[in-house]
């Protein structure tokens, strides 16, 4: 049998195991053990999710100036995200259509042109081709014909998204909500300061089903609890009138200041669903906390519109890969990207304005610690969670409606995404 028959027999299995696993889950528990480990369900994801979603690239700031680039990885697919001559973002594969070499391998910079380092085809920062060893004019070929196959691309109160799709979803409505509720923390105009990349060895799955739960917080995450409600239980009235007050208090007091700003309960914008992949909210910190800082004091200059520094803290989470949280004076962002059906790489960003100067207006030592141990914290218990799930003795065990009833929302979402196309 050839290769290209094995493979359409196997993706033919793989979609065959998927419908028989979305029949068999039942609803309210994890999901079976064969969409945490099997390669041929993690390739339809990558087809199914992956390369048909908008995904969290990066921030703007990263690209700021003409010539400016970075890369982003999805498994095999190496993106380049460039600032053209026009101002522009725009996006693209990262491959030659000579032969196919990777034509940037640094991870960022700044560039002229993008040129492979095989046989130096060059390409505009939009991606055309400009030159092509004298082949345009000895073989007859047409430059137009050969540019860097496009990514779309978009570009939203300071964060850059990108699909690998053929014909991407709709984003009008993402980008109204996100820029109406996030540009004030002006992250147009702000600075990544310090990045840890980590190879999390778990399924991104697992990754997400523990970020959308705290049931662990209580005993995994000191730092976090200090500073933020969600250990505590959400359908407890004498919770909620603590948030609540916090939230009017806040809210009050920077009217005066002539800001604007709402807190929104988490659990009245359903996500994610069949059409909504963002959710983004403002959620006040625990009293004498006015940023997510060890000590919950302030670690940099305000940032954006802010002319107050207890503003809790703004979170945007969008399927399926980010999950950010904008303090006052800092900002931070988790991106999510597959490597295989049992590693999840992991980048972790902090921001400033990028006025701040080092060692005068901040110290990245003081920055890092709150986002960095609860980070770590996580991936040793995704990795825990991944190497009991391997087990061939798994059973999907029930979830808690009270405890992990995001956790259900997100199960429910990835079983329609993944069963698309059935």
């Amino acid at each position: 049998m050839s290769p290209t028959a094995e493979r359409v027999r196997a993706g033919d299995h793989s979609t065959t195991t998927v419908d028989r696993l979305v029949a068999e889950h039942r609803p309210g528990y994890a999901l079976q053990r064969e969409f945490q480990v099997d390669p041929g369900i993690y390739q339809l994801e990558l087809d199914r999710i992956w390369r048909q979603s908008w995904l969290f690239a990066g921030h703007s700031c990263e690209a700021r100036t003409p010539g400016d680039y970075f890369l982003f990885d999805i498994d095999t697919d190496s993106i380049i995200i460039a600032r053209a001559e026009d101002g522009r973002l725009h996006a693209m594969h990262n491959t030659c259509r000579h032969r196919g070499t990777k034509v940037c391998e640094a991870e960022s910079g700044h560039v002229k042109r993008l040129v492979c380092p095989y046989h130096q085809w060059s390409y505009g920062l939009d991606g055309a081709l400009l030159a092509c060893g004298g082949m345009d004019r000895e073989d007859g070929i047409d430059r137009h014909d050969l540019p860097l196959h496009p990514v779309a691309v978009e570009e939203v109160a300071g964060l850059v998204f990108v699909n690998l799709g053929k014909n991407p979803s709709g984003f009008d409505a993402a980008r109204e909500e996100i820029q109406s509720r996030l540009a004030i923390q002006g992250l147009e105009h702000a600075k990544v300061v310090a990045v840890r990349n980590y190879q999390v060895k778990a399924n991104w799955k697992l990754v997400w089903e523990n970020n959308r739960e705290c049931w662990h917080c209580n005993v995994s995450h000191p730092e976090y609890v200090r500073a933020n409600f969600d250990a505590a239980r959400l359908d407890d009235p004498a919770v909620r009138q603590v948030i609540a007050e916090r939230s009017d208090a806040i809210s009050e007091r920077l009217r005066d200041h002539g800001i604007e700003i709402d807190f929104r309960d988490p659990g009245l914008t359903p996500f994610p669903t069949a059409d909504r992949w963002w959710s983004i909210n403002r959620t006040p910190l625990v009293e004498g906390f006015v940023t997510e800082s060890v000590d919950g004091q302030p670690v940099a200059p305000l940032m954006g519109g802010y002319r107050d520094r207890e503003v809790g803290t703004l979170r945007v989470r969008t399927m399926p890969n980010l999950w950010h949280h904008s303090s006052s004076d800092h900002s931070m962002s988790n991106r999510l990207a597959p490597a295989g059906p049992g590693v999840t790489r992991v980048q972790v960003q902090w921001l400033v304005d990028e006025a701040a100067v080092e060692g005068r207006d901040y110290d990245v030592e003081r920055i890092l610690p709150f986002w960095q141990r609860t980070s770590e914290q996580d991936w040793g218990l995704c990795e825990r969670n991944h190497g009991g799930v391997m087990s061939s003795a798994f059973t999907p065990g029930p979830y808690s409606r009270k405890r992990e009833y995001n956790v259900i929302a997100f199960t429910e979402w990835y079983l329609r995404e993944i069963g698309r196309g059935r």
